[in-house]
């Protein structure tokens, strides 16, 4: 934890002839490329608010700060420059920690900024005061607390370098309340804090002079300068992290050699949103068998010939060499145990930890796998495509297993069921997605049943928690995906009991112009925890939910509410609601759905 920022030098420019602290974090954050900041409003903060729009910043209030933070998460994933929310004290700084812990596990770079008490009234019962460097601490790169105005930019230009050096992450900044706003007025209050009182009153007056001399010494007049120093372009995605020749090579050597390698990719390697082309066509070039995971989904597009959806288990069992970039041997790979102990196992990971997580590599390069991948292809050159071709085999072998899941999944999608098939909506949504669709993933059982029959167009188009497995992200993510892709559809899918935690943002979409689809799988429960619950332990005590007129609440909120029940309504509804989002309104389709045994013994721990 760190207690204070020194001094570091401010630029002439943009922002007022006499700036407050509000409008210098502002121009911090312009010179960093900052577009949006995501915020619920409280008096702590507003200076930032404020100053942010000055400069040009389009401050995006929402309706929880967790959903603040979602939304600024969903931004650096798709843009690579981190994400900046803002939240008041207090309960404001609580009630983002879900979303920051979610950030940290996701490695997503991001700032978050925190109003705080007066830095006099720190621990004096002041309102909203509590230790929230405490509260962040352990959850964030790094908490910063700014303790005078000279000191508020450049604890935001640490906070940016520090939230994409090695591996990414959140970075807390405090901003005590009496730095932010104008000198004459933190001056006025301090004043009017100590009349009177003969000596001791005098006395009083005496220290809170020094204290506000002290907030204020150091201060360059004239206006904040919000752009950048000498023209420089600000940095997109995680700090470099390139792997050592070396490395690289007796990795290319490994993989040479194998005959049924496999490549998990996972949602580390697409940390540098301006190089997925070039790394799409790495993959591509390196030629074995590809399993996508988390943010990776979509990076080859749907229906390569490399990627592989299903039966992942089993490949990683039948494998002689399994390359993890990116991702680390934790519960989705059933903690190292799906790879064969006969297979060789090659490891790249930003983090140390993450490289031998549960289970020690056979070669482990600490690196940005993206980087290595690009790296990889490029050593084995021209040897790739001949390599490849005794991979043939094997590839057609995973490409069967792959098949006949396909068939098995067509055939269960066309079974009837209460209402509408789940499996069936999501093979109709999968229809309908555009090539530049970005796609949401906010529940339990429902989204898990589209993570296996909706295919991501493009890299970065498919947002999901990560290993946290946080409900709750679909409103702030479906949101910041809307602004950062204002000419692509946004589908939120959600489940029912998922859709309930940030429904809200439905009002914030339709307030700010940000035209959303949302599909709710409404099965009337927390479907995905009853199914091991009701039979292992006997009883649906707290998973059943009633089937909701979310498309009610949706209207409500100034969206278009959209009610399916039938299967055939599913297609009209879907074309609808395309209309009206491409006209400018937020859907959202509530379709009641059945039940299947599609993922019955399907829980992770």
């Amino acid at each position: 934890m760190e207690r204070r920022e020194g001094r570091g030098a401010v630029s002439d420019g943009a922002i007022g002839p006499r700036p407050n602290g509000g409008d210098r974090v502002a121009a911090a954050l312009a010179r960093h490329s900052v577009r949006f900041v995501f915020t619920l409003c409280g008096g702590h903060i507003s200076p930032i608010l404020v100053g942010a729009k000055r400069a040009g910043i389009r401050v995006v209030d929402v309706r929880h700060e967790a959903d603040a933070v979602f939304a600024a998460d969903a931004v650096a994933r798709l843009s690579g420059v981190p994400g900046v929310a803002a939240v008041t004290a207090g309960p404001g700084a609580t009630n983002a920690v879900t979303a920051v812990k979610n950030a940290q596990l996701a490695q997503s770079p991001l700032v978050l900024l925190g109003g705080a008490a007066a830095t006099l009234l720190k621990g004096r019962g002041s309102l909203q005061d509590i230790d929230q460097m405490a509260l962040m601490a352990p959850h964030v790169k790094r908490a910063i607390t700014v303790a005078a105005v000279r000191d508020l930019e450049p604890a935001v230009d640490r906070a940016f370098a520090l939230a994409r050096e090695g591996v990414p992450g959140p970075v807390f900044v405090e901003c005590p309340v009496d730095l932010l706003y104008d000198e004459a007025l933190v001056r006025q209050w301090y004043g009017a804090a100590a009349k009177g009182g003969g000596l001791a009153g005098a006395g009083r007056r005496w220290v809170l002079r020094r204290h506000a001399d002290r907030l204020f010494r150091g201060v360059p007049d004239g206006p904040a300068r919000a752009g950048r120093d000498n023209g420089e372009a600000a940095v997109v995605g995680a700090a470099p992290f390139p792997p050592e020749k070396g490395e690289v090579r007796k990795l290319a050597a490994r993989l040479a050699k194998a005959r049924r390698p496999v490549l998990v990719i996972g949602s580390q390697a697409m940390l540098t949103p301006t190089r997925v082309g070039e790394l799409a066509a790495a993959v591509a070039a390196l030629g074995a068998p590809v399993y996508l995971a988390g943010g990776a989904r979509g990076l080859l597009g749907a229906g390569h010939p490399l990627q592989l959806r299903h039966r992942r288990k089993e490949a990683l069992r039948g494998a002689d060499l399994v390359l993890l970039a990116g991702i680390p041997s934790d519960f989705r790979l059933d903690y190292g145990r799906q790879v064969s102990r006969r297979a060789e196992l090659l490891a790249v990971n930003r983090s140390a930890r993450d490289l031998a997580l549960n289970r020690q590599p056979d070669a482990g390069v600490l690196a940005d796998p993206g980087a290595t991948l690009l790296a990889l292809a490029a050593e084995l050159g021209e040897a790739v495509p001949q390599r490849a071709g005794s991979w043939a085999e094997w590839l057609a072998e995973l490409k069967s297993r792959d098949a006949l899941r396909e068939r098995e999944i067509a055939a269960q999608a066309a079974e009837p069921t209460d209402f509408v098939n789940p499996l069936f909506l999501c093979r109709e949504i999968d229809r309908a997605l555009s090539p530049d669709s970005v796609l949401v993933a906010d529940g339990g059982d429902f989204v898990a049943t589209a993570s296996y029959t909706v295919s991501p167009r493009v890299p970065l188009s498919w947002l999901d928690p990560g290993v946290f497995g946080t409900l709750g992200v679909g409103g702030g993510f479906a949101l910041g995906a809307r602004l950062c892709r204002p000419r692509a559809d946004v589908w939120l899918l959600w489940g029912d009991g998922a859709a309930a935690l940030s429904l809200a943002e439905l009002e914030s979409c339709a307030r700010q112009g940000l035209p959303v689809i949302a599909v709710v799988g409404n099965d009337g429960g927390w479907t995905q925890i009853a199914r091991e619950q009701v039979e292992v332990l006997g009883d649906d005590v707290a998973t059943v939910l009633s089937r909701a007129d979310y498309h009610r609440v949706a209207e409500g909120y100034g969206a278009r509410g959209i009610k399916v029940e039938r299967p055939e309504e599913v297609r009209p509804a879907i074309a609808e609601a395309l209309s009206a989002s491409r006209a400018g309104s937020p859907v959202l389709i509530n379709a009641l759905i059945g039940r299947t045994g599609f993922r019955k013994g399907s829980i992770s721990m």
